[in-house]
């Protein structure tokens, strides 16, 4: 399916909370930083070995697990990390685990900091190729906003996350629409609920998990019926 824009998928398109069984049992890492890990309210296994700490709920794995209980689906986030310090324990805590599914979302850090574009870009592509060189299905993410966001935040993510899109669908595997699952349906640039304004609250997890879990569907159903 290389190069065919069916791989964007949209939020709306994300199936509501459901627990519909693939037939496949699937080994899912989950990549990134704070909003993979479940920040603020929960605590990453690699944050706080060996199972995490906190409220499970407040992290998107809990979400797509629920959905698909035969699905092991790892949480390999930091909080506060960037997408270089991702992409330097990629290895560590995502390949070496040969996940069937590798989804990569990192960026907001690079945007809060101020990093220039081409860096980011960089590294993202980076934990793709790598991801895909291990014949591992990645799934790219989109990155999710932040309430105090200045206009020039605003606009770096908003470019990086159409680089995202179209870099996911010129290298032939799905984007899925976290960032959109997320944010004010009347202001895109803020988050639809958040305990401190950075993070989503535990119903925005949950929306992102079921949005990558509706990709991951999709994914494998198209492969169930030989479509690669």
């Amino acid at each position: 399916m290389k190069g065919s824009a069916a791989w964007l998928f949209r939020v709306s398109d994300a199936a509501p909370s459901r627990s519909l069984r693939t037939g496949r049992a699937l080994k899912i890492v989950g990549l990134g930083d704070s909003t993979t890990a479940g920040t603020p309210g929960f605590l990453s296994p690699v944050e706080s070995p060996p199972i995490g700490r906190g409220n499970p709920e407040s992290q998107y794995a809990f979400w797509v697990r629920k959905l698909h209980p035969e699905w092991t689906v790892l949480n390999r986030g930091v909080n506060r990390e960037r997408t270089d310090e991702v992409l330097r324990r990629l290895t560590r805590d995502a390949l070496d685990e040969r996940p069937d599914y590798l989804i990569v979302l990192a960026g907001v850090n690079d945007v809060y900091q101020g990093r220039p574009l081409p860096t980011i870009r960089s590294n993202l592509d980076e934990l793709y190729r790598l991801g895909v060189g291990t014949g591992a299905n990645v799934i790219a993410a989109t990155v999710l906003p932040f309430d105090s966001m200045t206009r020039r935040q605003a606009s770096a993510l908003h470019e990086l996350n159409d680089w995202i899109r179209g870099r996911a669908n010129e290298l032939g595997f799905p984007c899925a629409e976290t960032g959109r699952s997320v944010s004010d349906p009347h202001d895109r640039d803020r988050l639809a609920g958040s305990p401190d304004g950075l993070h989503p609250d535990v119903a925005g997890y949950r929306k992102m998990g079921e949005a990558l879990a509706a990709v991951i569907e999709e994914v494998e159903n198209r492969r169930a019926k030989g479509g690669g």
